[in-house]
């Protein structure tokens, strides 16, 4: 599988996603690699041809936590983007890298999950504390507005009322008003960065995508909630089949999902102006 570079984040170069196979392959590796750094840690080997077998499986394991770590990078790239925020946002990047770094570190493949599966823990967690950093939200605010927008996502087709939302936060109405308050500013800052950045074109490497900002509002509009798929798939920073795991749907019923979105693109006001600018890229 061509592993050519898919664009920057965090200062590290993103791979194309590992397949299921392919990412239980290197876990062996991994265990071995760790285990080998162990051994020549303690002391006691002192045979030359055994320290250069267990440099060789440290070494070996190096690089497939390497490859397991770059290929995970889009995972970022969609986290930090379901949050609403748009590429450029380095702070975001980075808080999402050291939540992936921090899941490499702890993950243990005897488990059974996939390393994606466990390092999304930690990705969000760490972008959330960079969002409620740059925010300057305490900690029981930023708890109560993701409760909040949890609350939203799960009826997405009507507007909550401040009763509804207090009874669901176990907070009075009036701190019910203040969360939604502080929810609408937050999704203000999301769209105050006017491009995004750094989005790569499978199969041009060390390029990027730099989208004006009307390219993603009329991509926004056409497509709602499944813009971030559409995009994903468009530049392919990211498998159908890891966004379908992203949303927890079946890889059908995401392919089903971005055909649509192509055709109201297609069928969009900004449809020629839009084409004009994907056959520029």
């Amino acid at each position: 599988m061509n592993r050519s570079g898919y664009g920057i984040i965090g200062g590290l170069a993103m791979l194309a996603p590992l397949g299921v196979e392919e990412e239980r392959r290197l876990y062996p590796l991994i265990q071995q690699g760790r285990s080998a750094a162990a051994a020549m840690q303690r002391r006691g080997v002192v045979d030359p041809g055994r320290r250069r077998k267990l440099r060789r499986q440290r070494h070996a394991g190096q690089e497939a936590e390497s490859l397991l770590l770059r290929a995970t990078l889009g995972l970022v790239r969609t986290r930090v983007m379901e949050r609403g925020y748009r590429f450029g946002n380095e702070e975001l990047e980075s808080a999402g890298v050291e939540g992936l770094v921090n899941a490499l570190a702890r993950f243990d493949p005897n488990m059974g999950n996939r390393f994606s599966t466990y390092a999304n823990y930690w990705i969000m967690k760490m972008v959330n504390q960079a969002i409620q950093q740059q925010a300057g939200l305490t900690d029981s605010e930023m708890r109560l507005i993701l409760k909040y927008q949890r609350l939203e996502r799960s009826s997405p087709n009507r507007r909550l009322s401040k009763r509804e939302v207090a009874i669901s936060l176990g907070v009075t109405p009036n701190r019910a008003q203040e969360v939604m308050q502080l929810s609408r500013e937050l999704s203000i800052r999301r769209f105050e960065t006017p491009e995004l950045k750094d989005v790569g074109e499978a199969g041009r490497e060390g390029e990027s995508v730099d989208a004006p900002a009307w390219v993603i509002d009329a991509l926004r509009e056409a497509c709602g909630e499944d813009f971030d798929a559409f995009w994903q798939v468009t530049f392919k920073t990211m498998s159908m089949e890891e966004i379908a795991k992203t949303y927890r749907i079946t890889r059908q019923g995401m392919s089903k999902r971005i055909d649509r979105c192509r055709r109201a693109v297609l069928e969009s006001p900004q449809a020629e102006r839009l084409q004009l600018w994907f056959d520029q890229q």
